[in-house]
């Protein structure tokens, strides 16, 4: 709405304005503009906007039982790209791929959120479903992700039941594994997009760091949950029923475990319903939106695209590390510490996923533990000035903790460089115990690179949203300020405007978070199989026992996985210097 339709409030409305925004009571924000904007404008803009039915609400007696309700899809979400990281890498191998070809599949994490996440988002943003624009897509999502992994779990048995045993089954079995894995990275990509958006559409503006601390949190929490599973003997505990390896016996978990909670948060939340999108957006066809989304994400405000500079240099590092750690562990386990009889086993993938998913246990424990209390230790980005006057008794050291709390970009910045720092070391280790410790160090840096950036890309939608002075962002919208015995509730009136509560402007901007931090997985991808072909062109021999010793690469030079480990520390070091250039914005 041009600044034109709006007259400068007297000296009463700024006081009401400084009331509804310090306290949180019930602000009815529309009466107290009532008689500060021109009816005519109004009711002429009215008709350029979307117009919704209903309120966003989170069932839960508590704001801790809410805020868990309303993420809690995101555990189900992480155990599966768990079990993905954890396990997938290793099967592939098992079935006789080669590292540096393995290294190619895992291009479908990339290229499924570079398509999926941004267009995905687009689309659920015009969808007038009556269950709401998220929870579809959430659920339909869910149902294929899971049809995808029981194929994945058990790709050898459907081939084999078409194909009499040859080569040519092994290669068919190899192409449907590869098959099946692009299938679930395109599909709960579509899961992850509206998982995000719908915390940003449902809760309001004061309430959004809250929202992105919570999904961290449960984000960490479906991780350990993964990992713990992987740690088991899945098949000595619960016998051969239901498959007889322990990876599909985690596929049938993972399938069952994200419906559930996709479920849960479905059923605990309702959405607003968009009953007509904005006129320009009807008439919009796909190659209009994906022009759209195009011309955004290379004219980005100078903020906004200092945030994505340094998500590219940080997954550049972050890439290997997440679809690799598992197995290098293991594989370090194998080399160095592992007896004779165990190298021989038949179940080496089991073997392999167990003691690196005992890493990574670690590793999410420390994630977990962080992103409960980093949010505590670290200064709030949003903060201005105002904050809840402590207990007379605790004022003193309260205050002075607070004197010597940093921001939380010097801590991403600082989580960069101990990333960094450990990794550098991965060539070097000759232990799976170190490889272990290494892992669980990075626990912390993972903690804010999960937070930091959809935090502060949040800050900057909700300034883009208004580019006038706080009273106009106000008076878009009925604010009900909840205390933590009431649901969260966004009562929009006549005047919609798309601020960020509504999730108009989150989906295309996070959309696009996502396509930069997808871009550097290509890089990592690309340096991984050249490193790769260079220093174990050949196949495992840590796993694939059934090929011939001439097409086993030695395990006398460095771990290649190590080295990318390395490269992908030095990227990091960028993510650094680019997260000081963002703090010089600010």
């Amino acid at each position: 709405m041009p600044d034109s339709q709006f007259r400068t409030p007297g000296t009463r409305g700024r006081e009401a304005i400084d009331t509804a925004e310090k306290f949180a009571g019930q602000v009815e924000v529309e009466e107290v503009f009532e008689s500060t904007f021109e009816k005519p404008h109004i009711l002429g803009a009215r008709k350029e906007m979307a117009s919704w039915s209903g309120q966003p609400h989170v069932k839960g007696s508590t704001e801790t039982m809410r805020m868990a309700l309303l993420t809690f899809s995101l555990v189900g979400l992480q155990f599966t790209w768990g079990i993905e990281m954890t396990y997938c890498t290793p099967y592939l191998l098992q079935l006789g791929l080669t590292k540096s070809k393995t290294s190619l599949v895992w291009i479908a994490g990339p290229l499924s959120g570079l398509i999926m996440q941004p267009i995905v988002g687009v689309i659920a943003d015009r969808s007038t479903s009556k269950y709401g624009r998220r929870r579809p897509v959430m659920v339909i999502g869910s149902l294929l992700v899971a049809a995808c992994l029981i194929v994945l779990g058990w790709t050898k048995e459907i081939v084999g039941h078409f194909i009499e045993e040859g080569d040519f089954r092994k290669t068919v079995t190899i192409f449907v594994a590869v098959l099946a894995i692009y299938a679930v990275d395109f599909a709960i990509n579509a899961v992850q997009a509206c998982c995000r958006s719908l915390i940003v559409d449902t809760l309001p503006i004061p309430k959004q760091q809250a929202g992105s601390s919570w999904g961290s949190r449960m984000a960490a929490m479906g991780h350990i949950i993964g990992y713990v599973a992987g740690t088991i003997d899945l098949v000595a505990v619960f016998g051969p029923s239901f498959g007889d390896t322990q990876f599909k016996k985690l596929t049938l978990i993972a399938a069952f475990g994200l419906i559930f909670a996709v479920s849960v948060t479905s059923w605990a939340v309702t959405e607003r319903v968009l009953v007509s999108s904005k006129s320009t957006e009807s008439k919009a066809g796909p190659l209009q939106m994906i022009s759209h989304i195009f011309k955004t994400a290379t004219n980005l405000p100078p903020r906004i695209q200092a945030i994505c500079n340094v998500q590219v240099w940080s997954w550049i590092g972050w890439f290997p590390f997440l679809f690799y750690s598992t197995t290098w562990v293991g594989e370090t386990y194998f080399r160095y510490d592992a007896p004779h009889d165990v190298k021989q086993s038949k179940d080496a993938l089991g073997d392999i996923g167990r003691i690196g998913s005992m890493s990574l246990v670690v590793f999410s424990t420390v994630t977990c533990i962080g992103a409960f209390i980093l949010p505590q230790l670290v200064k709030s980005p949003d903060e201005e000035g105002f904050t809840a006057r402590p207990p007379a008794a605790i004022a003193g050291i309260v205050t002075k903790f607070n004197e010597y709390k940093p921001d939380l970009l010097t801590a991403w910045m600082w989580g960069h460089c101990m990333f960094s720092s450990v990794m550098m070391m991965a060539p070097f280790v000759h232990s799976f115990r170190a490889a272990t410790f290494l892992v669980a160090l990075c626990g912390l840096p993972w903690a804010l690179a999960t937070w930091a950036p959809n935090t502060y890309l949040g800050i900057e939608v909700n300034r883009l949203s208004s580019t006038a002075p706080s009273h106009r962002r106000l008076s878009s919208s009925r604010i009900e300020m909840t205390s933590p015995s009431t649901p969260f509730k966004l009562e929009h009136g006549l005047l919609d405007d798309p601020v960020s509560s509504t999730g108009e402007l989150s989906g295309l901007y996070f959309g696009i978070l996502n396509i930069y931090t997808t871009i550097p997985q290509f890089i990592g991808t690309f340096i991984s199989m050249i490193v790769f072909s260079i220093l174990e062109p050949g196949k495992s021999p840590e796993l694939a026992h059934d090929a011939h010793p001439d097409e086993h690469h030695g395990t006398d030079g460095p771990n290649a996985i190590a080295v990318c480990l390395f490269i992908g520390a030095l990227s990091t070091i960028g993510a650094a210097f680019a997260t000081k250039r963002l703090k010089d914005l600010q």
